[in-house]
C-alpha cells in the first residue's frame, strides 16, 4: 500500500521557490509520491490581480489557474524522487489541451488535482484539474522541466 499525507504551508513553502504574492498553493491535502497530489488555493478578495482584472468584476486569471496547477504538479515532483535525486528548480514547459469551465471568484476554494503521467529524464508530465464545491473549474495537460536555479 503506498502511503500518502499531507504538507502544510510551511512545508509547501519548503518545497517551492514561489512566495508572496506568487505562491498559489494554501496546502497539500494528499499525496501519493510518484501517483497524485490534491492541495488546495484560497482565493481571497485581497489578491493583488482583483484589482484590475476585473474592478467591480472580480475573476481570477485563466493562467493564474494554470500557475496554481503547475506549483501542485511542482510539489509531486519534488515529492517523488529520493534526496539523492533531489530537484533544484522546476519551470514550465508546456500546455495542453486547456479548458476553463467556470469563473473563479473571491470567497473560491480551488481544489488542485495533479496526477504524475510520464517522467522522461528531467521531463515531467502531468494531466491536472481545478474544482470549484466539486465541480470542474479548469483542466490541462502540464509540463515542466528541471533547471538549474537561477
Amino acid at each position: 500500500m503506498t502511503e500518502t499525507y499531507s504538507l502544510d504551508v510551511e512545508a509547501v513553502m519548503a518545497r517551492l521557490p514561489h512566495r508572496y504574492p506568487f505562491l498559489m498553493v494554501d496546502r497539500v491535502l494528499e499525496v501519493v509520491p510518484g501517483k497524485s497530489l490534491v492541495a488546495v488555493k484560497n482565493v481571497t478578495s485581497n489578491e493583488a490581480y482583483f484589482q484590475g482584472h476585473f474592478p467591480g468584476h472580480p475573476v481570477m486569471p485563466g493562467v493564474l489557474i494554470l500557475e496554481s496547477l503547475a506549483q501542485a504538479g511542482g510539489i509531486l515532483a519534488c515529492e517523488s524522487v529520493t534526496a539523492d535525486e533531489r530537484i533544484s528548480i522546476l519551470y514550465l514547459a508546456g500546455i495542453e489541451e486547456s479548458r476553463f469551465k467556470q469563473m473563479v471568484r473571491p470567497g473560491d476554494q480551488l481544489k488542485l488535482h495533479v496526477e504524475l503521467t510520464k517522467r522522461k529524464r528531467t521531463l515531467w508530465m502531468f494531466e491536472t484539474h481545478a474544482e470549484i464545491d466539486g465541480k470542474l473549474a479548469a483542466q490541462a495537460k502540464i509540463m515542466m522541466a528541471e533547471g538549474p536555479k537561477p
